[in-house]
């Protein structure tokens, strides 16, 4: 475990912990608060950055973001503990969260436990300053309770959707109303307890754990613990900006007066890191902080195809399909006729041991020579940015969305799991920015959808998500909603203005 010098800055005068939820996103997300806290407050602020061991050996193995952090010298700091399931080689994906989520939780509350005393401590060292405040993931219920006992001003940081996050808080809503669990078998009947929802929200719109709803699984007990715990924070930091969820925010307020929406937060990061830097050869094209390897000769083969032409396919890093599945997406790709960069994430057909089981033939891998090009992993933000990108096949996980969104890039919509199953449907029918595809995947409807997104429709999609990329680039300007919104978190965490709370939830 790093630790910090006996010579730290005596500047600094505020030391934060931020405690990410231990999969891809949230961690991508919280790399980046942690870039913004170290810079906009100058020398002021210390953060120890506090990851479960596997995701800090997936980061020292492909993430270039250690590398960037290391010129805030003393003030960052990573700190690791376990997450409980052991060799690295043991699977960690959706399925596991909330068990590592409990896991921690148990950690967190045991007195003398090494993470109980990292977020009391942060990076221990006779020159590290006292934790003043610590950010943590919104499913960290428990630390409500542990913030009160160690005396530490809690924010809470949700990475999904505010949109998706509204719905789990409004599940005793839903209960009280007789929605939950569902009466019936119709998926599409309207769901009408979710205040600012009602026009549009349907059953298989819920977030996935709604599906077959039982107060007993792990999944469903983390959510209503999420909503019982979520006032006791100080404040809630969210990932999207005014124009796009205002409504919705405005229902959120009661439940958290001290919202600080700073979304997009990589848009509100490159755009700090221009004003500061116009000239700058140095500056990355993107933060990527991917625990995956990314093979970046799929920018080279975007390079040589024609304008808005290439179909962008990734369900992101814990979406799942079997292998029927699989091949109904190829041969729906290679119908429709469009080019497409597919990525293909290694263990993500759930029925396939080895890739020689699939058997693909002649036909498709001719097929996918002509017009695909397929990679393990690839550097998202910039290949969204890139100009052949006309269309992006989603998973709908929130970053996704907003990259997707900042670009101006239509979607289609594979929902796999929890907030991405209500971020579909906004896309689909509230932004109308693109498709809906969620439970189903014939070949007919992928073929159908990307003929619509990439052609037929072409237009009218494109004229939609400009118009809310432009709203996202005033977000992060000078006068924007978010760029204030950050300046007073960060100030906020200098100055210490977050009260001490003063009694468990």
């Amino acid at each position: 475990m790093e630790m910090l010098p006996d010579d730290a800055s005596n500047e600094v005068t505020a030391h934060v912990v931020i405690f990410p939820l231990p999969i891809q996103g949230p961690v991508n997300c919280m790399l980046k608060l942690a870039e913004f806290i170290l810079s906009l407050s100058q020398t002021a602020v210390a953060v120890t950055f506090l990851n479960t061991e596997f995701i800090q050996h997936r980061l020292d193995l492909h993430s270039p973001a250690a590398a960037r952090l290391a010129r805030f010298g003393s003030r960052f700091g990573f700190a690791t503990v376990p997450d409980g399931f052991g060799s690295f080689e043991n699977p960690r994906g959706a399925l596991q969260i909330a068990d590592i989520t409990n896991f921690l939780g148990v950690q967190a509350q045991t007195a003398g436990s090494r993470l109980r005393e990292l977020l009391a401590y942060g990076l221990a060292g006779p020159g590290c300053k006292p934790v003043t405040c610590v950010i943590a993931d919104g499913l960290f219920w428990f630390m409500a309770d542990v913030a009160n006992e160690i005396r530490v001003p809690l924010v809470y940081f949700d990475t999904i959707s505010p949109c998706g996050l509204w719905t789990c808080l409004c599940v005793p809503k839903m209960l009280h109303a007789g929605d939950l669990p569902f009466p019936g078998d119709d998926m599409d009947a309207p769901v009408t307890s979710v205040p600012g929802m009602e026009t549009y929200l349907r059953r298989r719109d819920l977030p996935t754990f709604c599906r077959d709803y039982d107060p007993n699984k792990p999944v469903a007990q983390l959510i209503l613990k999420e909503a019982q715990h979520y006032s006791s924070a100080q404040g809630h930091i969210l990932n999207t900006f005014d124009d796009l969820e205002g409504e919705l925010l405005s229902h959120m307020h009661p439940l958290s007066p001290n919202l600080y929406t700073v979304g997009p937060l990589h848009l509100n990061l490159t755009t700090r890191l221009e004003q500061e830097q116009p000239e700058s050869v140095d500056r990355p094209l993107s933060f990527s902080n991917s625990i995956w390897q990314e093979d970046r000769s799929c920018l080279t083969w975007l390079d040589a195809q024609p304008s808005k032409s290439v179909l962008f396919v990734s369900i992101g890093s814990l979406a799942f399909m079997t292998k029927d599945q699989l091949f109904e997406f190829w041969h729906g790709l290679l119908n429709s006729g469009t080019r497409f960069l597919w990525v293909r994430r290694p263990n993500s057909v759930i029925d396939v041991v080895d890739e020689a089981q699939l058997k693909i033939s002649d036909e498709v891998l001719e097929g996918t020579k002509e017009r695909g090009w397929i990679v393990k992993w690839a550097p998202q933000e910039e290949v969204l940015k890139h100009r052949a990108i006309g269309g992006f096949l989603t998973h709908s996980g929130w970053n996704s969305t907003l990259e997707s969104i900042v670009e101006g890039v239509p979607m289609i919509c594979w929902p796999f799991t929890f907030d991405q199953q209500v971020n579909s449907r906004l896309v689909s029918e509230v932004w109308n920015i693109g498709l809906d595809m969620k439970d189903t995947c014939s070949r007919h409807m992928v073929e159908t959808m990307i003929k619509d997104l990439m052609d037929t429709r072409k237009d009218e999609f494109l004229s939609k998500v400009d118009c809310l990329a432009k709203l996202a680039t005033h977000a992060v300007s000078p006068v924007g909603s978010s760029y204030n919104q950050l300046n007073r978190l960060i100030d906020d965490i200098q100055f210490k203005r977050f009260s001490i709370p003063s009694d468990a939830p």
